[in-house]
């Protein structure tokens, strides 16, 4: 008799909230393959390489809620999946690419490097005349 175990992970809360997030099921509606863009505010850098673009919907609150995400993998539709939501605020979820980020983006640090240089080259100069 085989006695092997299994360990099965379980979905975790998303977010360090006050009001704990429901569970749901949510249900992929699409998917389709995205290359790798770079754009000028990236500096050249391209921000996401080759990846899927999952379209999915959950059920809250009795109402049907659309949201998508970036995946490495391809998802086939009709396949369900955990996905947690926010009570006080359904279209929330633990899949939205709308969660905050604390990345500061490359432009930000460019415009603040010009600005650093040119007070310096001015304070280097004797101000201006």
């Amino acid at each position: 008799m085989n006695t092997t175990n299994y360990i099965v992970s379980t979905p975790t809360q998303p977010f360090d909230a006050s009001i704990p997030w429901l569970e749901t099921q949510a249900e992929v509606t699409a998917c389709r393959y995205e290359f790798a863009r770079m754009n000028t505010f990236s500096l050249g850098i391209a921000t996401s390489s080759n990846q899927y673009m999952i379209s999915f919907t959950y059920y809250a609150h009795a109402k049907t809620f659309c949201d998508e995400f970036a995946s490495p993998v391809a998802m086939g539709k009709g396949e369900t999946f955990p996905v947690f939501y926010n009570p006080l605020d359904p279209k929330q979820n633990s899949r939205s690419e709308a969660a905050p980020t604390s990345r500061v983006p490359p432009l930000a640090y460019g415009v603040a490097g010009s600005i650093v240089i040119s007070l310096l080259y001015l304070a280097m100069m004797g101000g201006c005349q």
